[in-house]
């Protein structure tokens, strides 16, 4: 457990970081639009949807832990492109290197989110994932800070400069300047990420081999006895990858485009850089919550209909508001927002016994839910010309809406009562 949780928090580091990437990269490489800009986020969550089945395979092939050292060392190969990426200021390059990072966390969250699964009753799953979602959120929590000082420290300031200078050269060498700050971070990464890797070969974690598992779930008004052959016999699963996109999809809109919202807003540039730490903070207050109450006082399905309500609600409220109001609405999304993937995923994966490895690949494809957003919101705003907080309400609430669903129903689809 100390192990998934140490991983948790690798996972909340790396994608977390996008919340500032995205500015910084904008600022760094003169993207024009925000829709450029969240390729960042693109190229980081659409190697889910692509990696997630082969993964699978590999993990197949390697066994658990052999699966978690390759994925940590291609998560630090990934780090060190960011290096040629901003000696070169090339925008290509940094999402190569982002999309490499997104592929090593596909294979090692395939691994890691069955085995917290299905390591104890599926019925307190959600509970024992709130608890690797604290060390999630708190990496969450900490890289705006922490790269958010590295690199969009007097951010206001250089953006002035740029604004004022005239020289190619003279604003060629502020840029470079910029972009030298990602040096010494992701190397640091590189190294950490690889010694992990060591770790983990010479750590003992027993493989939990859930194929010869009889598929059997009962509960208070539903029994499934699964004598299945084929994964496409279990609807539940694919509804609930889909409703892993839609809670991704919510969950990047909050804590990775609320910069850009609050940017829209006239939020003071200072709070700014702190965004997605706000985001992230509600999202640990959430998880706390789910630890104390998840199953004991309410289902993984009920809190899943909380959440998704809340998000509808806040959602509203962020966008017929002003200021600092609609800001916080935003930011407090991630509280909604807390609870959602706990009480997803072990919902998708309910019941596939010997197919757990193969639908948890498929409910990890539903990742990709972070990519496609923060584009049609772009689109929305940038192309389409909608206000942007008209085009955050048009992203936002069919996304909860499909969540309430599956909550309430979509979740016993396929089972017999």
């Amino acid at each position: 457990m100390i192990i998934c949780c140490a991983l948790f928090f690798i996972f909340g580091f790396v994608t977390w970081a996008n919340g500032t990437l995205i500015p910084f990269l904008k600022l760094a490489l003169n993207l024009k639009t925000d829709l450029q800009a969240f390729f960042v986020t693109f190229a980081s969550y659409i190697a889910y949807f692509f990696l997630a089945l082969p993964s699978s395979w590999i993990l197949k092939k390697l066994g658990f832990k052999n699966g978690l050292v390759l994925g940590m060392v291609i998560l630090g190969l990934g780090s060190l492109v960011f290096i040629p990426a901003a000696d070169n200021r090339s925008f290509g390059l940094f999402l190569t290197g982002i999309f490499i990072q997104g592929s090593a966390m596909a294979l090692l969250q395939t691994a890691v989110n069955p085995y917290l699964s299905i390591i104890g009753p599926i019925d307190s799953a959600a509970a024992r994932i709130s608890i690797a979602g604290l060390c999630n959120k708190g990496a969450g929590v900490m890289v705006p800070i922490i790269f958010g000082l590295l690199f969009l420290d007097n951010a206001k300031e250089v953006t002035a400069k740029l604004d004022a200078t005239t020289d190619p050269v003279a604003k060629n060498a502020i840029l470079d300047e910029l972009l030298h700050r990602v040096h010494t971070p992701y190397i640091v990464l590189a190294v950490v990420f690889v010694l992990f890797a060591v770790l983990i070969k010479f750590v003992h974690l027993p493989e939990i081999n859930a194929e010869d598992d009889e598929a059997v779930v009962e509960n208070d008004d539903v029994k499934y006895t699964a004598a299945k052959n084929n994964i496409f016999q279990y609807p539940h699963l694919f509804l609930g990858a889909f409703a892993i996109f839609c809670c991704v999809a919510v969950e990047v809109m909050a804590g990775d485009i609320i910069n850009t919202y609050g940017r829209e807003l006239n939020i003071d540039a200072n709070i700014l850089r702190f965004s997605t730490s706000f985001t992230l903070i509600c999202m640990l207050v959430g998880y706390v919550l789910g630890i104390a109450t998840i199953p004991r006082f309410i289902s993984q399905q009920m809190a899943l209909r909380i959440c998704a309500l809340s998000g509808v609600l806040l959602t509203i409220v962020s966008a017929f508001t002003a200021g600092y109001v609609s800001y916080y609405s935003v930011a407090l999304l991630g509280l909604a927002n807390s609870l959602m993937w706990p009480a997803i995923f072990p919902l998708g994966i309910k019941g596939l016994g010997k197919f757990t490895k193969t639908g948890s690949a498929i409910m990890i494809m539903g990742i990709a839910g972070g990519a496609i957003w923060p584009l049609v919101y772009g689109f929305l705003k940038d192309k389409m010309h909608i206000d942007f907080q008209h085009a955050f309400l048009l992203a936002m609430i069919p996304a909860y809406l499909y969540i309430i669903y599956f909550a309430i129903k979509g979740h016993r689809v396929g089972m017999k009562k």
